[in-house]
């Protein structure tokens, strides 16, 4: 047995200068995996800050201490562009944001273990532990979860917490990888990797952020507002590298759209506005972007997300397809949410043939075409004994 398969390695080294990341990243190029992780701090930024990357290879485990005066963590962006080298994360979204940020480019190839475990059979966003725990027995301490990793120097607790995330890693990457590969599924694992492949992924559009607040309005005046103000304050928020709720909150967006004030006084009337915001340099810039999008043509504004005259789906077939859904993915040993979304079992309810993912590939033959088969009456869903079974006529 490996010792990546029995997740025994030597005491983790401390990296602190370029030339010892340099030495270990060219070391580490001779694997054909290596697993990674992060620790960084958000509370008080829009950017997430890196304090930490964990890399682990087959004899060797790193922790390298990005805020160290003077490193260069170059080496590390030429390790993650080897393609040769497999980079494998668990629950990877966060910390692959922050190397497009660092190095412009996504680690490739990339393998996440929480969305191959939702391929598995392992249930929705299965937790690192839980994982760790059912496919190699061993148990992780979390005690250094919520630690100031921002703070130095790092204890000797925290270096080997730290430690464990990216040694069990490996263990965990290569049982994943030899089921799925024997249930011949990692080709729906790399259909997954492709959007967390995509540098897009996380470049948020400034322009897209009013969608997130869920508006209840059809009055497309106020959602253009909504749309400028959002906008502005993500850019704002950016550039000032302070998280856009500290900036302002959502229910004082909302609030705002709708009353649109065209005045310091007016402004410092919102909820959650104060006096020196309104009359200061943001309040004039906020103004400003109000100003622009109460002056707008109306066939530039935008169209309310959920209109209340649309047509509605049928609650009942919305249900008896959740069933279905529930029943397949169970027959499968897949999760659910992997396959299709709330909003995919909407739309399979209330059109005939939808353009979504979840009638191609892999997705078609789990539950997609049987879906379309119950609506057009050439299945039905019946129970035998414990379990709902499908009928075929």
């Amino acid at each position: 047995m490996s010792r990546s398969s029995r997740a025994e390695f030597p005491p983790p080294a401390l990296i602190t200068t370029t030339d010892e990341l340099a030495a270990l990243c060219e070391r580490l190029r001779r694997e054909t995996f290596v697993t990674v992780d992060t620790e960084f701090m958000r509370e008080r930024t829009y950017w997430p800050e890196l304090c930490v990357v964990q890399l682990a290879g087959t004899e060797e485990v790193a922790i390298v201490d990005a805020e160290a005066p003077g490193i260069d963590l170059a080496p590390l962006g030429a390790l993650f562009a080897d393609t040769a080298v497999t980079k494998v994360f668990h629950a990877a979204r966060q910390d692959i944001e922050i190397f497009v940020l660092r190095f412009g480019a996504v680690p490739q190839p990339l393998f996440d273990t929480q969305i191959a475990a939702m391929v598995a059979g392992f249930g929705d966003q299965v937790g690192y532990d839980s994982l760790v725990s059912a496919l190699t027995g061993a148990h992780i301490d979390k005690a250094h979860r919520f630690s100031d990793w921002s703070a130095r120097p790092l204890s000797p607790a925290q270096i080997t917490y730290a430690a464990a995330d990216v040694t069990h890693l490996r263990g965990v990457y290569e049982k994943l990888r030899a089921r799925l590969e024997k249930d011949g599924r990692l080709d729906w694992v790399a259909e997954e990797m492709a959007v967390l492949a995509d540098p897009a992924t996380y470049r948020p559009d400034p322009e897209q952020m009013w969608e997130r607040l869920r508006p209840r309005t059809n009055n497309r005046r106020m959602l253009g507002v909504l749309r400028a103000i959002a906008a502005w304050r993500e850019r704002e928020a950016q550039r000032s590298n302070i998280p856009r709720q500290r900036m302002l909150k959502d229910e004082a967006l909302l609030e705002i759209a709708a009353i649109a004030p065209e005045t310091p006084e007016a402004l410092a009337r919102a909820r959650g506005v104060t006096e020196g915001f309104a009359r200061g340099k943001s309040g004039t810039g906020l103004l400003a972007a109000i100003a622009e999008a109460k002056a707008l043509p109306d066939e530039q504004l935008p169209e309310a997300q959920h209109r209340n005259d649309a047509p509605r789906p049928s609650p009942a077939l919305v249900s008896l397809l959740k069933v279905l859904l529930a029943t397949k993915c169970e027959q499968h040993h897949v999760a659910a949410k992997l396959v299709a979304s709330s909003d995919d079992i909407d739309r399979l309810a209330l059109e005939e043939a939808p353009d979504l993912p979840v009638l191609q590939g892999w997705r078609a033959e789990v539950f997609g075409a049987d879906a379309l088969a119950l609506k057009q009456g050439r299945i039905s869903l019946g129970v035998d004994g414990r379990r709902v079974k499908l009928l075929r006529s």
